[in-house]
């Protein structure tokens, strides 16, 4: 196990060591974002019959190849058809019927012209009345026709697609009421300190609230998944090894933050080690170069750092990939693009540098990017006003004011192309 490995080599690390989870039967208005597990078939003609797109009149388009400004062509209205209503009688030659937008076309018709470029000349437009085209129409025009959007029995959503609030109006027409989705993984968060209270505690001398706890969670049901809060564990080396234990034999994914560095109090690493495969311990990235990963009873387990700036990134930018993947999406990059730095960044430090940033559109048109003032790694507070991560490439050199930089986004999902 190397010391240090790239933040490529974390991530590609962690997809290699989970897989999709198994499917489960979701309600339809339920499983919007989520990755349908099989193909999904309608069981009937979407339309389920040739219908009209707009308002107006159904008739066969040869009655008015001849019609000009100069010489209209004059038909009977005989019968009026709405939505839901169906007309079974026979459109003889001079004849024409009234159309709802929706309604069956008559089986004599084969157009409809919409309402407002026919004149009336006789009565209110309605049966009885007497209308009149100024110019010839093209056959199927404003018709949409039986099984324009899908026939019975043909997959309307393939196995692996992300099913959007579309698709889920989609879906209803074709008759699927539930769906097979594979499983959101359920996340143990575990936060470790002995200086930690409930956020609804008001600290004591030495102590500080969970926030850390709340922050992944939030990240993990960002991810899709669903997170479940356990109990703060002090720091120890038996309580933290019997909280991972138990929590890998009951969720799909442990996260851990605190105790993944060095120190005397650190005990992640040895405790992932002692129950099952330790497989990384630091990432040459900052923050978050203190990141633990591992199988514990088969389930991977992740030690986040306790810095929240760096417990954040290291989620984001490996833990989130995993999730994802679990769940079925097959888009785990999130977006990056190029931007102008608006101002001189000095680098000291030779990792790779994420820098919480605010992303804007210049008057050029072209992406401006100003990271923010405050980058401690113990703080939220500036993740929370900024949209992405200026990313510092490894190595010596400082970064100037026009340079061209490399941001990754965190408010666009990675199913948008950039």
């Amino acid at each position: 196990m190397a010391d240090m490995i790239s933040l490529e080599e974390a991530r590609e690390l962690v997809l290699s060591k989970v897989e999709p989870l198994g499917s489960e039967l979701v309600p339809l208005l339920d499983v919007v974002g989520r990755v349908a597990a099989d193909d999904l078939r309608s069981d009937i003609d979407i339309a389920p019959f040739a219908h009209s797109a707009m308002d107006g009149f159904a008739l066969r388009a040869a009655e008015l190849a001849e019609a000009t400004e100069d010489a209209p062509v004059q038909l009977r209205v005989i019968a009026e058809i709405g939505a839901g209503d169906v007309f079974d009688g026979a459109i003889g030659a001079g004849e024409c019927v009234r159309i709802m937008t929706g309604a069956p076309l008559p089986a004599d018709a084969d157009s409809v012209v919409k309402y407002e470029i026919v004149g009336v000349v006789e009565g209110d437009g309605k049966p009885g009345s007497v209308v009149s085209f100024a110019a010839p129409t093209a056959e199927a025009s404003n018709v949409r026709p039986a099984g324009e959007e899908a026939r019975a029995g043909e997959v309307v959503v393939e196995r692996g697609e992300v099913i959007g609030a579309a698709g889920v109006g989609f879906l209803a027409s074709c008759g699927v009421l539930e769906v097979p989705a594979y499983a959101r993984p359920r996340v143990a968060i575990i936060a470790t300190g002995s200086e930690l209270v409930p956020p609804e505690t008001v600290p004591g001398p030495g102590q500080i609230r969970n926030s850390n706890s709340y922050a992944m969670a939030a990240c993990a049901q960002e991810a899709g998944a669903v997170p479940v809060v356990l109990p703060i564990v002090q720091d120890t080396f038996e309580a933290l090894r019997d909280a991972v234990d138990a929590a890998s034999r009951e969720y799909d994914f442990v996260v851990t933050t605190g105790g993944a560095a060095n120190g005397d109090f650190d005990f992640i690493k040895p405790v992932v080690d002692e129950l099952g495969d330790l497989f990384m311990t630091t990432v040459n990235m900052r923050p978050g170069k203190a990141q633990t990963f591992g199988l514990v009873n088969g389930t991977p387990v992740f030690g986040l750092p306790g810095n929240p700036a760096a417990a954040y990134c290291g989620f984001e930018l490996i833990i989130r990939a995993a999730l994802r993947k679990m769940q079925g999406f097959t888009h785990l990059e999130m977006p990056t693009v190029q931007a102008r730095l608006t101002q001189p960044l000095r680098k000291k430090d030779p990792r790779r540098i994420f820098t919480r940033s605010t992303l804007t559109r210049a008057a050029d048109g072209a992406f401006e990017v100003t990271p923010a003032k405050n980058q401690s790694s113990g703080l939220f507070g500036p993740i929370q006003k900024s949209n992405c991560l200026l990313v510092v490439p490894e190595g010596p050199g400082s970064l100037e004011a026009g340079d061209t930089v490399e941001c990754i986004l965190l408010d666009v999902s990675e199913e948008v192309p950039l």
